[in-house]
């Protein structure tokens, strides 16, 4: 398997797991919280068949990556991204993340510039700012992060649970765009996450990437559903379009959190308008 080394922690190294296949304009795919990069695979294929070099990495705690006991914050995130982006000299590319993944990208941008990059596509963002501040009343109370972070050491599996059901939606679409199969899939690739991990992660949800929008020169897709319950449509994906000057907003009628696998159809054709593939595609 490849990997990538991204720093050291005390006598071991801090690899990250990636995976790169196909020819032409790379396509990196960024993972949620708290699953890996096997979760991409229903947009995966399409982008590979459409003539794209298409690139999945594990964040640091999470699949086959290391595990460190630190480094849950998007900074290190985002320095993470420039070490793959760098190793693999990756140019012309599209950033595209979900949930935490929009994360990096938009912290990387904000940090590192477009220099390597095309375009960006951001699915379910945290973006622009989560917590709920003075100068920021759209944002989400304090206490419901804590709580997270308390039920997650309180019982992480049980947690788990939880979050897969707000992530899917799962009483409403079970049997219709999720199975059971599928809901205890994802269940099990967060079982395997770091438990240090999957706690301080939630600290970084509360990051302000208000400062790193006017950074962002690269048309920027964002695609969210109107029934997230996991981060609320009005204050991320519907709010951070109107702080966008060259940002487009597709808005999925009815849709949850969890949209790469339960309406990969619309994502796929959102994504592909946006990028001109197949017709644009190139080597």
């Amino acid at each position: 398997m490849p990997f990538i080394t991204v720093g050291t922690e005390n006598s071991a190294p801090i690899d990250l797991y990636y995976e790169d296949h196909g020819q032409g304009q790379p396509i990196v795919l960024i993972h949620g919280f708290p699953f890996n990069g096997a979760t991409w695979e229903k947009l995966s294929g399409p982008l590979l068949a459409a003539g794209y070099r298409v690139i999945t990495y594990d964040r640091r705690g999470f699949g086959n990556s290391a595990q460190p006991s630190f480094g849950y914050d998007y900074d290190t995130f985002a320095a993470d991204l420039d070490v793959l982006m760098n190793e693999l000299d990756l140019r012309d590319a599209i950033l595209v993340g979900h949930s935490m993944g929009t994360g990096e990208v938009t912290r990387y941008l904000g940090a590192y510039g477009s220099q390597r990059v095309d375009r960006a596509v951001l699915m379910a963002p945290l973006a622009p700012f989560l917590l709920k501040t003075s100068d920021n009343p759209e944002g989400v109370e304090k206490s419901l992060f804590d709580g997270f972070q308390k039920a997650i050491i309180d019982d992480r599996f049980a947690y788990l649970t939880t979050f897969c059901e707000a992530f899917f939606n799962y009483q409403e679409n079970k049997g219709r765009v999720v199975s059971e199969e599928a809901f205890r899939a994802h269940w099990e690739i967060g079982a395997r996450a770091s438990a240090k991990g999957t706690h301080d992660c939630v600290d970084a949800w509360q990051t302000d990437f208000r400062g790193d929008l006017p950074n962002i020169d690269v048309p920027v897709l964002i695609i969210q559903g109107d029934k997230d319950a996991v981060l609320p449509y009005p204050a991320t994906g519907q709010r951070l379009a109107s702080m966008l000057p060259d940002g487009k907003l597709v808005t999925l009628k009815g849709a949850p959190h969890g949209t790469p696998w339960t309406h990969p159809a619309e994502v796929n054709r959102a994504i592909m308008d946006f990028i001109g593939a197949p017709a644009m595609a190139r080597a």
